[in-house]
């Protein structure tokens, strides 16, 4: 079992590295996880700063001390991969963030499309990014990550074009056979630098969309010969880029 990772908001140890983890983590890690003296664990802001430690001791119900001997600094994995998730319904929004931080992406940002039944408006816009955000924190937890994906506010669909338009491969998940769209396992892929996939809604992608997403340099690509629900084709696709650029070799 690989050490359980908790988020801090700083690595400020005291003189002989002894660190104090405590509030809603520490009492996760007393209460929930039951950490006994010499297990591991790791410290992690979330942005790729880490800290292996040792379990000195419990003490309570939410303070666990620790031994901090070192920080250290994750780079940012290249190529990096965001996915532009068009608004699903109901709870897939948040199995969307789950999965994709579980395979590694890197940045997931919310898309109002037009064919979204889904609406983010006021404060129940607010609420559901916020629960993206917090599936993606527990997500990376899980995971054992320490760079967290970023979860960027929702985007209009000429916003997403901006964003195609700097990305070094930019690709629309297209399920539109007939029209003859590549195959992604077959792309060229950067070595570095920006890869921007845009996943469509459950009733696809519209053609002045496409036709918008096109002319910022994006090309439509098919994952295989069936069509993946709106939630699972940003997983499915980040996997596929993952292997094919030796992140996960």
């Amino acid at each position: 079992m690989t050490a359980p990772v908790f988020v801090v908001e700083h690595f400020d140890a005291g003189g002989d590295g002894r660190y104090v983890l405590d509030g809603p983590e520490g009492r996760h890690a007393v209460s929930v996880k039951r950490l006994q003296p010499g297990e591991d664990v790791i410290l992690t802001d979330g942005a790729g700063r880490r800290a292996d430690c040792v379990v000195l001791a419990a003490e309570g119900k939410d303070r666990l001390i620790v031994q901090l001997d070192s920080v250290t600094e994750e780079p940012q994995a290249q190529p990096r991969i965001t996915v532009v998730q068009a608004l699903p319904k109901g709870d897939r929004g948040e199995l969307a963030v789950e999965t994709m931080t579980e395979v590694g992406v890197d940045a997931i940002v919310p898309w109002q499309a037009a064919r979204c039944i889904t609406q983010w408006k006021g404060d129940r816009g607010l609420k559901a990014l916020g629960k993206w955000r917090a599936t993606a924190r527990e997500a990376g937890k899980q995971s054992r990550r320490v760079r967290f994906p970023e979860i960027a506010d929702a985007a209009s669909t000429k916003q997403v074009a901006a964003l195609l338009a700097k990305a070094e491969f930019a690709a629309v998940l297209h399920s539109d056979f007939e029209r003859g769209s590549e195959p992604l396992a077959t792309a060229g892929l950067p070595d570095e630098g920006e890869i921007v996939l845009v996943v469509g809604p459950e009733g696809g992608v519209a053609k002045d969309e496409l036709a918008l997403f096109e002319e910022a340099g994006a090309r439509a690509y098919v994952l295989g010969p069936t069509v993946l629900r709106t939630s699972t084709a940003g997983t499915a696709a980040t996997a596929l880029l993952l292997g094919r650029t030796g992140r996960w070799s």
